[in-house]
């Protein structure tokens, strides 16, 4: 007698949204176990490029939550292609996420949900906005909803009366303007408890566009972590392939296990104003904003300028980086006044010669900068 149990199909939801082009479109999402496989994935016929931003929306918005879990797959697909530049679609993907990992419930007895918004902080859960005309075109398209739309919301209006805006938590159905994403919890603000830092680091390849770069980490309290939960598991980094997420989680976890008592303590987010680069000198400055983040260092009155990687970041350790004196020269012309300016004391790819770095540091103090190498982080 055959005494296996039929596996339990995955929990779905459904969010609908209304497009730029006036069609009604569905988002779904299915729960699963993950099994070692992605946390988010998502899906639109036709448009990788589109799933790969849904999948990014959906990541930075799970920052602002206060506990992770990551045991389970969220699947999110839309059944319609959006219209080009349509972002009101965002605020529907980042609800139906949360409905079905049950972060957030709509209320008893309401059916179901529609949303049209965007933001272009995901990761803080702030502005939230939405064009009027959308929020007017999803009271007609789907009554009996409970509706949420951004702030801008307010001034929408259907049949010659303006949308009514419902506190949060109303079970009747209605409009609820979400100015953050807090609000769906009667919180505040959840960017209040979200520190973010920025430090900026060269692009040098010998070309006129050499430039700086910058790399911003963002943290948030983590008040509770799954059973087993890996330090970087917690760091998102949407905005890089796998290989690139990879190298930045495992230089911010060896790097806060320097710190002690750094680790567990806080949810991520990376992101970097150019993310076409190579090599790893950009470590020292991802440590560095990480660091700065989480009050670990002091503010420079200016921009905080690193150049630098580590093989043992969990030592605290920094080693040296190719063409720091090309790279050096660069800086030296973008700095500006209260720059500071950070670089590895060791050069084992080519000496610089002393006068060489005298004349560099010249001219950063020329321009109000100033410059230190490092050995170590921590001892700055």
């Amino acid at each position: 007698m055959n005494t296996t149990l039929p596996l339990q199909r995955p929990a779905s939801i459904e969010c609908r949204t209304v497009l730029a082009d006036g069609r009604v479109a569905t988002m779904t999402a299915s729960r699963r176990a993950r099994a070692n496989r992605a946390e988010v994935k998502c899906a639109v016929a036709g448009s990788p490029v589109l799933a790969a931003r849904m999948q990014q929306v959906v990541r930075l918005a799970r920052h602002t939550e206060t506990r992770f879990d990551s045991r389970e797959q969220v699947v999110l697909s839309l059944d319609c292609l959006p219209p080009e530049h349509d972002r009101g679609w965002e605020l529907a993907a980042v609800l139906a996420d949360r409905m079905a990992r049950g972060v957030w419930h709509p209320g008893k007895g309401v059916g179901l949900v529609g949303a049209h918004g965007w933001s272009d902080a995901w990761h803080q859960g702030t502005a939230i906005t939405s064009s009027g005309s959308a929020a007017a075109a999803l009271a007609q398209a789907l009554p009996g909803m409970l509706l949420m739309c951004g702030v801008a919301a307010q001034s929408a209006s259907v049949d010659g009366g303006t949308v009514a805006t419902v506190v949060t938590g109303a079970a009747t159905p209605g409009v609820l303007v979400l100015p953050h994403l807090g609000a769906l919890a009667g919180h505040t603000d959840p960017s209040a408890a979200t520190s973010t830092a920025r430090a900026w680091f060269p692009l040098h390849s010998g070309g006129v566009h050499d430039t700086l770069a910058w790399v911003e980490v963002s943290v948030a309290p983590l008040l509770s972590a799954a059973q087993g939960c890996e330090e970087e598991d917690t760091i998102a980094v949407p905005e890089l392939n796998a290989a690139g997420q990879l190298a930045v989680r495992q230089a911010l976890a060896a790097a806060r296990h320097f710190d002690g008592r750094a680790l567990g303590r806080w949810r991520t987010v990376v992101r970097f104003s150019e993310t076409r680069f190579q090599g790893n000198s950009y470590e020292l400055a991802l440590v560095m904003a990480d660091r700065l983040a989480r009050g670990r260092e002091f503010v420079p009155r200016g921009r905080l300028i690193a150049t630098g990687c580590s093989g043992a970041w969990h030592a605290g350790r920094v080693d040296a980086v190719r063409e720091l004196e090309a790279k050096l020269a660069l800086i030296a012309v973008q700095a500006a006044p209260g720059d500071r300016i950070l670089v590895p004391e060791s050069n084992l790819f080519g000496a610089i010669a002393d006068t060489v770095l005298a004349d560099v540091r010249a001219a950063i103090q020329a321009r109000g900068a100033s410059m230190a190498r490092i050995a170590r982080i921590g001892m700055i």
